[in-house]
C-alpha cells in the first residue's frame, strides 16, 4: 500500500483525523474529502479545511445539501433537540443514508483522482445504534461500489471494532494524540477540542479520553 493512493472521507472531527493520520502512515498519497450537507454548525469545515492544510493533504469539497433537505434532523436542524434515542429507537442525530452517500460519492472522486483506497471512520462498536456504520454495511458497500463501477475499490475502517479509549491509544500510537486533542471537532455545539462536554458527542469522547488517560496512567 505503501506505493498506493488513498481518499478519506473528513469530518474534522476525532475518528476521521485519527484515521487521516492512519492513512497518511500506510499510503503514499492521501487526499480528503469533506461533504457540505448543511450540518449545523459550518465551523466543522472550516476545522477540516486547517486541518487538511496543516498536514499537506490535497481537501476536496463536495456540496451534498440535497441531504439536508431530503433528511431533516437534529445535525441539519436547529431547532430540532440532540438526543440520544430511547432503546430501540435511533438518536436525533441520524441522517438517513448519510454514510451510502458519502462513501459512494468517495468512490466517484476515487476513480476520478485514481485512489484505490478509501478510508473511513465508521464504528460499530461505539456507533450510537447507527446502522450505516456496522461492518456488513460497510462491506456490502464496498462489494456495490465496486461492481457498479466496475472497478476493484477496497474500503477500510480502522476503527470498526475499535471503542472510543482505543481509538486515543490508535491516535497516541500515530504520534497524533495532541493534535487530535486540540484541533478536532466532535461536539454536536460546535466547540472545538475538548467540546461543551454536554452532548452525546463529547461525552462519548472524554468517556474514552478519561479512560484511556487512566490505563496510560497505570502502565
Amino acid at each position: 500500500m505503501k506505493q498506493e493512493k488513498a481518499v478519506v472521507v473528513f469530518s474534522g472531527g476525532q475518528d476521521s483525523t485519527t484515521c487521516l493520520f492512519w492513512a497518511k502512515e500506510r499510503f503514499a498519497e492521501v487526499e480528503a474529502v469533506t461533504f457540505n450537507y448543511g450540518q449545523r454548525h459550518a465551523l466543522e469545515i472550516e476545522c477540516a479545511k486547517e486541518i487538511a492544510e496543516e498536514l499537506g493533504v490535497k481537501h476536496h469539497i463536495l456540496d451534498m445539501s440535497l441531504l439536508n433537505q431530503l433528511a431533516p434532523n437534529a445535525l441539519t436542524r436547529d431547532d430540532i433537540k440532540v438526543e440520544e434515542g430511547d432503546e430501540g429507537e435511533l438518536p436525533s442525530t441520524f441522517v438517513p443514508g448519510r454514510n451510502l452517500l458519502f462513501l459512494s460519492f468517495a468512490g466517484v472522486l476515487a476513480s476520478q483522482v485514481g485512489a484505490k483506497h478509501i478510508v473511513t471512520g465508521v464504528c460499530e462498536t461505539d456507533f450510537s445504534g447507527y446502522p450505516d456504520c456496522r461492518d456488513i454495511f460497510i462491506k456490502s458497500l464496498n462489494v456495490t461500489l465496486n461492481l457498479s463501477m466496475d472497478d476493484s475499490f477496497v474500503i477500510h475502517t480502522p476503527l470498526m471494532w475499535l471503542n472510543k479509549a482505543e481509538t486515543w491509544e490508535l491516535a497516541d500510537q500515530l504520534q497524533a494524540f495532541e493534535f487530535v486533542r486540540e484541533k478536532t471537532l466532535t461536539c454536536y455545539n460546535g466547540v472545538i477540542a475538548d467540546g461543551c462536554g454536554e452532548c452525546p458527542a463529547c461525552k462519548l469522547r472524554k468517556r474514552g479520553l478519561d479512560e484511556y488517560l487512566s490505563v496510560k496512567k497505570e502502565d
